[in-house]
């Protein structure tokens, strides 16, 4: 549900996979049950509902291959998929447009959404983590968004549709690749402040860049960690972390993600910072979140911690998002 998936299909997709049935067959059937919905016969669908069984069905194509570890053409095929689904809804929506930005490293892909309102207090860059990205953060982009911050959800090296589509990976100029989108925001929001907000291990790399990047004027970390490199103990995990990077050996893939520097005493972060953290969450531990808290050397930080709180406090979306919005847009629209 954190990726756009709603409540009935995620209850709808976890039961017959429980019942025995096939992880991405079901999430497949349900994209196309949204798709030609047996309703359609009743009366021809509203631009409304289109939106909504458009995004819906991207949702859960996205789903889909979820649990793939490495990259194929059949996986960038479903990914490409997705993109089009998405993209036909944002068409009919009208929010939000696709962006394709030039960095040294080659093209990212990026999903833009222009403040709401009559003021504008600012611009982000919105950075998802190993398997949520552009297109699965959309409400948390709607919701910047609504507070009058243009926001730029992105595939970042190694990330969404700049990988699967593009074949942009998690190289040694990763950090040139985030600059140039930020630099690409700039420019769109008429050099309004900028802040960098990341979930999982996108809080990683937003602690990274807001600690290099003198345009980053505010950072917030939801759930991300102090050494992204450490996760090599959880194996499979890693193997998703592995994919941003390529076909290499582990040692090579640990060795790319060990230049992601959160925490790094030589270029601690300075400008305001938020970090969100699950009392809960079983990938990242208090110990872990607060060393982040700690290393940061601004003298505007504050830790929220939601007690009962899961991964990137997934279940708590409203008070998340709440949190989040009205955090940065204190400290882009402020004085």
């Amino acid at each position: 549900m954190a990726y756009g998936v709603h409540h009935p299909d995620a209850l709808e997709l976890r039961g017959r996979v429980w019942a025995g049935e096939d992880w991405r067959s079901v999430a497949t059937e349900l994209a196309d049950s949204c798709l030609s919905p047996p309703e359609a016969g009743v009366s021809p669908p509203t631009r409304q509902s289109q939106i909504n069984r458009l995004f819906r069905a991207s949702a859960l194509t996205r789903m889909s291959q979820m649990m793939m570890l490495g990259d194929s053409p059949e996986r960038s095929a479903i990914f490409a998929r997705a993109g089009e689904l998405y993209g036909q809804a944002a068409a009919l929506a009208g929010d939000r447009q696709r962006e394709v930005i030039e960095t040294p490293n080659g093209p990212l892909i990026g999903w833009f959404f222009p403040a709401a309102g009559p003021e504008v207090v600012g611009a982000a860059l919105l950075i998802g983590g190993v398997e949520g990205w552009a297109m699965d953060f959309s409400e948390m982009a709607t919701a910047l968004a609504a507070r009058g911050i243009d926001t730029l959800s992105i595939d970042g090296p190694g990330q969404g549709e700049s990988r699967m589509v593009l074949g942009h990976l998690l190289t040694d100029g990763w950090e040139a690749a985030y600059a140039a989108a930020i630099d690409w925001l700039a420019r769109r929001s008429e050099g309004r402040r900028i802040g960098v907000v990341g979930n999982s291990m996108g809080g990683s790399f937003a602690m990274h860049l807001a600690a290099r990047h003198p345009a980053i004027a505010a950072c917030c970390n939801n759930g991300g960690t102090s050494a992204p490199a450490m996760a090599r103990a959880n194996a499979t995990f890693f193997q998703k972390m592995t994919a941003f990077v390529g076909d290499v050996s582990g040692d090579e893939a640990q060795a790319r993600w060990a230049a992601v520097r959160p925490a790094d005493p030589d270029a601690p972060v300075r400008c305001p910072l938020l970090v969100v953290h699950g009392g809960l969450d079983p990938m990242i531990n208090d110990a872990d979140a607060r060393n982040l808290f700690q290393t940061a050397q601004a003298a505007d930080k504050q830790m929220v911690v939601f007690s009962d709180g899961d991964h990137c406090i997934y279940n708590h979306p409203d008070d998340k998002l709440s949190l989040v919005g009205d955090w940065l847009a204190s400290r882009l629209g402020g004085p």
